[in-house]
């Protein structure tokens, strides 16, 4: 009984492992009884020795979920003596792993991990042991002995006679997922991949398909596998439309895209999330408006240098629209006024440098960055570089003098 007890305290859910997950996922599943009672309980001659040894252990757990380490960790030493039962000595060891583990001292926990084991290889509570040491092993920076560990889960899981199967298969999963998430960490993007792939194919109960989906499409697009990102990433916009990663997504997909030469398609991307109006644009705007920023200026860039003027208009028009502060604005207003330039139509060209220049007050008295205040003296210099240009021509046909076709040498920029 006293097993039962322990894996079903033991189990955590089945998520992505951060270092306070691993430090959180030992806590009691129900809040633990006031540490007095149990104080009266063990003070009772009433009690049997067994019962007063389990209110010792309960009173330890109280004291770990209280935060109270120092106390905890005297309590777990104590328990392990051998006037204890040895069920009891069993769980004080594991509680005493978990007191290290909350102190930092990973080391400790691991010899004291490493010592469970040799005393009960064939303890049911064993898979889910495996499991901790490779968190804390990849916390400990220790990657290799990480893999290992996690592979240990599934090894002895499938050795163990267990009958609470459900709860093994989730620490089998639970094994599989930190296995891909150690590749992906360590950058090792092909590995990665193919445990993500894996793990999507067998569409195991109660895996986080989103998150294991999104860091296929960043391992993919990792190695520049462009065909496979746009499948996946569609795939995935399609799937979780509300998705704190889609923004992120719609970014790779309109550059693979871009990088396949579907512009087109790359360009339908990017208005796609510059004119996203979700209830996570309005939750998180910060994140939004980087991607928005970041999948706009890269793609429309890459447009710009290639000649695609029109389009490239399109999403730098779509950019200035989606935040109205100068320092935002004035620098999509630059670029809409190159793309102008470029089209012959300097009239218009003339209108976004004005724009840009009946701002500079607001710009100047909000702390601006050197980039903006070059923004503004580029702008001055475009304006008045239109003007002349614009007396030349005039000039030029009075007296009947050939237009040069070369493009004079003009300060352009682009958004970072």
């Amino acid at each position: 009984m006293f097993r039962i007890a322990s894996l079903l305290l033991l189990s955590f859910t089945i998520s992505a492992s951060e270092t306070n997950a691993v430090k959180d996922a030992h806590a009691p599943a129900e809040v633990a009884r006031p540490v007095e009672p149990q104080l009266e309980g063990i003070k009772n001659e009433e009690q049997s020795p067994e019962a007063k040894a389990q209110a010792e252990l309960e009173l330890l757990r109280t004291l770990r979920f209280q935060k109270s380490l120092q106390l905890a960790e005297k309590q777990a030493e104590d328990l392990l003596a051998d006037t204890y039962p040895p069920e009891i000595r069993r769980q004080a060891m594991l509680e005493a792993a978990y007191i290290a583990m909350d102190l930092d001292q990973n080391a400790k926990a691991q010899q004291i991990f490493n010592e469970y084991m040799r005393r009960y290889p064939k303890d049911p509570s064993v898979p889910e042991v495996c499991l901790r040491q490779g968190l804390l092993y990849r916390q400990m920076g220790a990657p290799q002995q990480a893999l290992a560990k996690f592979y240990q889960v599934m090894n002895h899981a499938l050795a163990l006679k267990l009958t609470e199967l459900e709860y093994y298969q989730r620490l089998v999963l639970k094994a599989k997922t930190e296995i891909a998430e150690t590749y992906y960490i360590q950058g090792k993007y092909a590995d990665a991949a193919e445990f993500y792939l894996r793990l999507l194919k067998a569409e195991e109960k109660g895996l986080d398909r989103a998150t294991c989906q999104y860091k296929l499409i960043r391992s993919l697009a990792a190695q520049s596998l462009h065909d496979r990102v746009i499948s996946q990433a569609q795939s995935f916009s399609d799937f979780y439309p509300n998705s704190l990663e889609l923004p992120e997504v719609r970014y790779l997909l309109a550059d693979a895209l871009k990088k396949v030469g579907r512009n087109r398609e790359s360009m339908q991307q990017v208005l796609a999330l510059l004119q996203t109006q979700q209830k996570q644009s309005e939750k998180h705007p910060e994140l939004w408006a980087y991607w928005q920023q970041k999948t706009g200026n890269e793609i429309a860039n890459e447009l710009y240098k290639e000649g695609d003027y029109m389009s490239a208009l399109e999403i730098y028009t779509g950019l200035a629209r989606i935040n109205s502060s100068a320092t935002w604005q004035a620098p999509v207003w630059y670029q809409i006024g190159l793309v102008y330039e470029h089209l012959k139509q300097p009239a218009k060209a003339d209108e976004m440098y004005d724009q840009i220049l009946k701002r500079q007050e607001e710009i100047r008295t909000n702390t601006p960055t050197p980039g903006l205040l070059a923004l503004l003296d580029m702008a001055q210099w475009r304006r008045g570089y239109l003007k002349w240009s614009e007396t030349a021509d005039a000039s030029t046909k009075r007296l009947n003098i050939p237009t040069p076709t070369t493009a004079s040498k003009q300060p352009e920029t682009e958004l970072n």
